[in-house]
């Protein structure tokens, strides 16, 4: 299983812009895109809410994407090797799936997660697609980013490298002062430590 990684922090490499604004992190995903499919490489994915808006900032809107990544990996057959859910984005670790690829994975991941959102916003508000962030002035036309950002993990280096970054997001946000009380991630698993709230594969 490798070391426990430490919280440390990097840079996600080239075409990822990651400055701070006035919702958080706005993650800017770079024009050109290209994915490498079938070499056996890991896969770190990062995928945003919509407009980068923190429409994962509930407990409840964690605990929901958690178990419909569960569920999909389950009916994709991937390995799950890391996570992190945050309030307006996501990253992934994770091999390519048994059947389809990546993007069939988050094509599939997003569907789920956005109905189920939208199903508890309509028990809450009859009528209303939108949530009600000061933020938004109208009413949002997607819970997620159209686009997503795949990075090909191919040694054990990079992997460390991106499961620290990952679990060192929470903190370097200031969302909490130890990885222990954020269980949206799979540090729990690796420092044995902490809630897990899915099983990580290894």
């Amino acid at each position: 299983m490798g070391g426990v990684p430490q919280v440390w922090f990097l840079n996600l490499g080239p075409g990822l812009v990651v400055p701070r604004c006035r919702l958080g992190v706005r993650l800017a995903m770079p024009a050109g895109l290209r994915r490498y499919y079938g070499k056996g490489d890991l896969h770190f994915i990062t995928f945003s809410c919509y407009r980068q808006l923190p429409l994962l900032k509930t407990a409840r809107a964690r605990d929901i994407f958690v178990r419909e990544l569960a569920r999909v990996r389950e009916e994709l057959s991937f390995r799950l090797i890391g996570y992190v859910v945050m309030p307006e984005h996501v990253h992934l670790l994770m091999s390519e799936p048994q059947r389809g690829t990546p993007s069939t994975v988050l094509q599939r991941l997003k569907l789920r997660v956005a109905r189920k959102m939208r199903k508890r916003r309509r028990r809450a508000a009859p009528g209303q697609m939108g949530l009600p962030f000061d933020e938004c002035a109208e009413p949002l036309r997607g819970f997620w980013q159209a686009r997503f950002y795949d990075f090909n993990v191919y040694s054990e280096r990079k992997r460390v490298e991106k499961l620290n970054y990952m679990h060192a997001n929470p903190i370097h946000r200031k969302l909490v002062k130890d990885p222990k009380d954020w269980p949206w991630s799979s540090w729990g698993f690796y420092a044995r430590a902490g809630k897990v709230l899915i099983p990580i594969d290894v």
